[in-house]
């Protein structure tokens, strides 16, 4: 009976993970450190879309907005938080989600936002949309496999707890520290050098993802799905580089497109 009861809370953990994206706090993380690498024209235009309302603060709204009933929320704007991907597939190769992916998503709301022709909400969900797709494509399992849901469908076990694999990368990694998003972009602005801010806002989208592809390997290989000190010790290193990599790559991306706009 104890059994039965322990493997369907893991199902409905499963299930419940799976609408989710990267966590909360590692999407603030991004955002915030993203805000402080802002150019001046960057700036202003963020302010002149999100007025009052802080990057860090817009970063979860694409999440939030899941509960709403519109159809949008519901079904078109689900599959722009992830890409799926058969194990030994390149995304160039790979069959697409006709009804998009996060790479399309991006590309896609980095045109409107641009657009001063289009109404304010619209560019507004653009932004928001934007922050929040680099923040994804920066967890490992927003480019996993499809069968198991990125990890959704994996369960483990996170300090004695029921987790699964998707969630240990989206927040158990990050929220394990016990840290606020102010005091994760404290710790980790300074250790960031010219020169990566260079070579990280070099990068492209789909060289991004092709990074996340590097990683799956070693990720789904989950041993005994048993994680605890052992595995934060192995992982935190990759977690605050993806973080770092992530707040950069979204200023930079927001730096080139509100550059595109004065030309």
């Amino acid at each position: 009976m104890l059994r039965k009861l322990f493997c369907g809370l893991v199902m409905v953990a499963g299930l419940s993970a799976a609408a989710s994206a990267y966590g909360p706090t590692g999407h603030r993380v991004i955002a915030e450190l993203a805000s402080r690498h802002l150019t001046p024209e960057a700036e202003a235009a963020v302010k002149e879309l999100l007025g009052t309302e802080f990057m860090a603060e817009a970063a979860n709204w694409p999440d939030e907005m899941r509960s709403n009933p519109d159809a949008f929320w519901r079904k078109e704007s689900q599959t722009y938080h992830y890409i799926n991907l058969p194990d030994g597939v390149t995304y160039e190769d790979s069959v697409k989600n006709p009804a998009g992916d996060a790479l399309t998503a991006l590309a896609m709301y980095s045109e409107k936002v641009k657009d001063a022709a289009l109404p304010l909400e619209e560019r507004q969900l653009a932004l928001r949309f934007i922050i929040h797709i680099v923040g994804d494509l920066h967890q490992p399992l927003h480019a996993g496999r499809a069968e198991d849901w990125g990890g959704n469908r994996i369960d483990v076990v996170w300090f004695e707890e029921m987790s699964n694999l998707h969630k240990v990368w989206d927040e158990d990694l990050i929220d394990y520290k016990l840290l606020s998003f102010t005091e994760w972009v404290r710790f980790l602005e300074p250790k960031i050098t010219p020169a990566q801010v260079t070579e990280w806002q070099g990068a492209q989208p789909i060289d991004w993802v092709r990074e996340l592809i590097a990683m799956r390997a070693d990720i789904y290989n989950v041993g005994n799905a048993i994680f605890s000190y052992d595995y934060v010790y192995k992982y935190t290193p990759v977690i605050k580089s993806q973080l770092s990599k992530g707040g950069i790559r979204l200023a930079g991306h927001l730096n080139k497109l509100f550059a595109d706009i004065g030309e």
